[in-house]
């Protein structure tokens, strides 16, 4: 057996090896449990940091209480001042938090004097607040944000607890980490703010919205009303003028004509028996022209009279046109094919008394039982064609219009001009064809969409 004395000396443990103390050190264990209780501190603080740190959507105020109760903890602080500089982090409320004990202080006049006088440094000069980490029983921790001093921690540990490196770095980070979760903060509630705002502007634009809405429902009501008025005072002035036609021109030809049967009586009675004869069989045709005036003069009166019938589109305008002229042994048929496209008022009314006048010329002249109106929609053109079956010539009344156009007339003939200048008025043309109906056929044709022109029938573009 190998003596004692002959052993080899005993080397360092390893433990000794990792912490640099001597096993046979008399004050290894206590340093070991105090690293070991500062390890724990340390671990600690930065749990209660990360909690703090994460409660920036709860607004400044919540979480400048968290940093300075994690901070306050982690110290066993007397108290313990959180402050910001004067002019940075303007959203941040409040200004400084001061724990003392159990209570928090938001209030400068109840603030003790010596944590009173570390705000002061805080607020003014918190480039100063890193210069000095330690002092008579406090310790200070600067707030930095993008480089830039923004105010600071300031602490009074509890008795007996020694402050090391470790402690002020751990500070240092909850101050530098609570800047950055502040500048969160106010971002949050500036962006909460402005969704706020966005909310109610969407909303405030909402309502004008449906308030546009009401008011353009309310300008297409009076635009249709507009449009039916237009479309009555059309229907009307063809009346009106339909009644100037027939008593100037078809009531005085029977007067004249009653008056001629009467001076032909007259003459008769002198001239014997058979003569006599004549004029007794003539007494009928004096009677037949006296009741035709009769009835000529209730048809002018009820065509003066405005229409209280509502108005319409323009196919059921020409419908009602239709039924005008007076002439009853003349049947009027109105047709209408392809999709119906709205027109300017102006176009419609134009169009009305273009066919009015076709339609009387036809009743008048004609000699005609039947006519048509055919009105078609096509997606380049509208076409309106006025046709019957009576007795006229196209190439005379084509004739006539030509004459129309270079001779007064007296008047005589103008209805023909008038259509022709409405037709150009509109950008369009005006034919004058055989019907297949056997009489004259009056077409005009007007290209989609309709320019506007003024009163001269002048577009905009041919203005010089």
């Amino acid at each position: 057996m190998t003596s004692p004395a002959l052993e080899p000396p005993a080397r360092p443990t390893d433990l000794g090896a990792l912490t640099g103390v001597r096993s046979g050190k008399r004050s290894f264990y206590p340093a070991y449990v105090r690293s070991m209780e500062r390890l724990e501190r340390a671990v600690e603080a930065l749990d209660r940091i990360s909690q703090a740190l994460v409660r920036s959507s709860e607004g400044p105020r919540a979480l400048v209480e968290a940093v300075v109760h994690a901070a306050a903890d982690h110290l066993h602080a007397r108290w313990l001042l959180l402050a910001v500089a004067d002019g940075t982090l303007p959203a941040v409320r409040p200004r400084f938090l001061l724990r003392d004990g159990d209570r928090l202080i938001d209030d400068e006049a109840l603030l003790p004097a010596e944590a009173r006088e570390h705000l002061a440094v805080v607020r003014d000069r918190p480039w100063e607040v890193g210069r000095a980490h330690t002092g008579d029983g406090w310790v200070r921790a600067p707030m930095f944000l993008d480089g830039e001093p923004v105010g600071g921690i300031v602490a009074r540990p509890g008795p007996g607890l020694e402050v090391a490196a470790t402690d002020l770095a751990i500070l240092r980070v909850l101050a530098n980490q609570a800047a950055v979760a502040l500048y969160n903060s106010f971002l949050y509630e500036s962006a909460r703010r402005l969704r706020g705002r966005t909310e109610r502007l969407t909303e405030a634009a909402a309502r004008q919205a449906r308030d546009l809405a009401a008011r353009n429902a309310e300008l297409a009501e009076a635009q249709r009303r507009l449009v039916d008025a237009m479309h009555r005072q059309a229907l009307d002035d063809e009346r009106h003028r339909i009644a100037r036609e027939l008593h100037d021109t078809v009531a005085q030809h029977v007067l004249s004509a009653g008056m001629t049967i009467e001076v032909c009586r007259a003459d008769l009675e002198r001239m014997g028996p058979e003569a006599q004869e004549v004029a007794r069989r003539l007494a009928p045709a004096k009677d037949l022209t006296r009741i035709a005036v009769e009835r000529l003069r209730g048809a002018i009166y009820a065509l003066h009279n405005t229409s209280d019938e509502p108005a319409g589109p323009l196919p059921e305008m020409l419908r009602r046109l239709s039924t005008v002229h007076l002439k009853t042994d003349l049947t009027v048929e109105v047709v209408v094919r392809g999709r119906q496209v709205p027109l300017p008022a102006e176009a419609e009314r134009s169009l009305l008394r273009l066919v009015g006048e076709a339609l009387f010329n036809t009743a008048a002249h004609a000699h005609a039982t039947r006519a048509r109106v055919l009105l078609v929609y096509r997606p380049d053109a509208v076409t309106v064609t006025v046709s019957d079956d009576g007795d006229g010539d196209p190439a005379a009344v084509r004739r006539l219009l030509r004459l129309a156009q270079t001779t007064d007339l007296a008047g005589r003939h103008r209805g023909l001009v008038n259509m022709q200048t409405r037709a150009e008025q509109l950008g369009g043309t005006l034919a004058i064809r055989r019907s297949r109906l056997g009489g004259i056929a009056v077409r005009v044709r007007i290209p989609l969409p309709i320019q506007g022109r003024d009163r001269n029938g002048v577009a905009p573009n041919d203005r010089g």
